[in-house]
């Protein structure tokens, strides 16, 4: 088993640039509004819904929690988040029903194998 001094220096390179690059990416986040991180995060909530609705077959459960988190920040930060809310507000409408219709769709596809 190597000993510390037989450690490669390259390794405490790599961490000191990690921490680097790191640090430049806070600093560049910390000079972006937060409301255009937010609405970022909230449009990644909305596909990682889309994915799941569309998988096959669709994952209802994962789905639902991403459109509720979706709810929870465009509903809970209503008149905040800028230019961009009227979107997130159609596009929640939207991701709420396709869940709604791909739900009904798999009720149906189950009654008729019954």
């Amino acid at each position: 088993m190597p000993n510390d001094s037989e450690i490669p220096q390259e390794s405490e390179i790599d961490l000191a640039e990690a921490a680097e690059a790191l640090a430049e990416t806070r600093q560049r986040l910390a000079e972006v509004p937060a409301e255009i991180v937010v609405v970022n995060h909230v449009m990644g909530l909305y596909e990682l819904a889309a994915i799941h609705l569309s998988a096959q077959p669709p994952r209802l459960f994962e789905a639902a929690l991403a459109i509720d988190s979706v709810a929870c920040l465009v509903e809970g930060l209503e008149g905040r988040l800028g230019d961009e809310e009227a979107t997130l507000k159609l596009a929640l409408d939207n991701i709420r029903i396709a869940f709604v219709q791909i739900k009904d769709a798999l009720l149906n596809d189950e009654e008729e194998m019954t």
